[in-house]
């Protein structure tokens, strides 16, 4: 039997992969940073849920060892955890900027560092990057999110050619907008009065995310493309998730900058 785990598993996408996997008969290894929250998880045959927050490398060391000791092998590794800080670069102090990046892509690169001897010791292996559409486009007020996923995107790109040859498989899947809490808890907006230049973008990007957000995909759409990833023989590097994210990212690769981008300002109303 096959084993994946999964960081920010408490929730929306995380989630919905932990239960998909384990209803195709996956051991599952939970994983999020208050296993209280995975209660529900946790009560499903072959799911561990256990705790581990992408900062701390200790837990993400202890979260490896439970699972390894649970059920023997880690077969693929769904890089979920993350959150998105928007708002002008301005208003961000050098700790939040710093806390986007280590959650983003920091955090991401030591599981993945964490799991990799594992896998290279068995040549085999999967592993599975969220990034978002936001890792091939940008909306106002998102430097440090985009720069995240941007990071994402070309991190995992790197990695498909070193793995590779270690029978180690790299997938990226690039979500549209989804119904999860990432408007709540896993949303950090930064606004000082004091910087009211920003007010007329900060209201356009409520008008774009508006209509944006419109028609957002389950997080069990995004979790059967992940399942797709996991399970992909070939070489296939990127998978988009959602119809928002097959129209939006084949429209930026038939248009030149100044068109998207001027499409972009125009669904911002200005």
């Amino acid at each position: 039997m096959k084993t994946i785990l999964i960081t920010g598993a408490s929730s929306g996408i995380g989630k919905a992969t932990a239960q998909r996997f384990q209803s195709e008969g996956w051991n599952v290894v939970a994983t999020m940073r208050d296993p209280s929250a995975g209660v529900d998880l946790g009560a499903l045959d072959n799911v561990l849920v256990t705790r581990l927050d992408v900062t701390d490398a200790g837990s993400i060391a202890a979260a490896l060892a439970d699972g390894l000791s649970r059920f023997g092998r880690i077969d693929a590794l769904l890089n979920n955890a993350g959150y998105g800080a928007y708002g002008p670069l301005e208003a961000f102090s050098t700790e939040r900027i710093r806390r986007q990046f280590d959650t983003n892509v920091i955090g991401l690169l030591e599981v993945t560092k964490a799991v990799l001897p594992h896998m290279r010791s068995n040549r085999s292996g999967t592993i599975v990057n969220i990034s978002s559409i936001g890792g091939q486009i940008t909306f106002p007020l998102g430097t440090l999110y985009h720069g995240t996923k941007f990071a994402v995107e070309g991190l995992s790109e790197a990695l498909h050619y070193e793995l590779e040859p270690l029978g180690i498989r790299v997938r990226i899947v690039e979500p549209g907008m989804v119904k999860t809490d990432f408007g709540g808890r896993s949303f950090d907006f930064a606004m000082d009065e004091t910087l009211s230049d920003y007010a007329p973008t900060a209201e356009a990007m409520g008008r774009l995310f508006g209509k944006l957000a419109a028609n957002p995909s389950a997080p069990e759409v995004i979790a059967e493309v992940i399942w797709q990833a996991v399970n992909e023989t070939g070489d296939r590097l990127r998978f988009r998730a959602g119809e928002d994210a097959h129209a939006l990212l084949e429209d930026r690769k038939t248009r030149d900058d100044a068109k998207f981008i001027g499409a972009i300002k125009d669904l911002m109303g200005r």
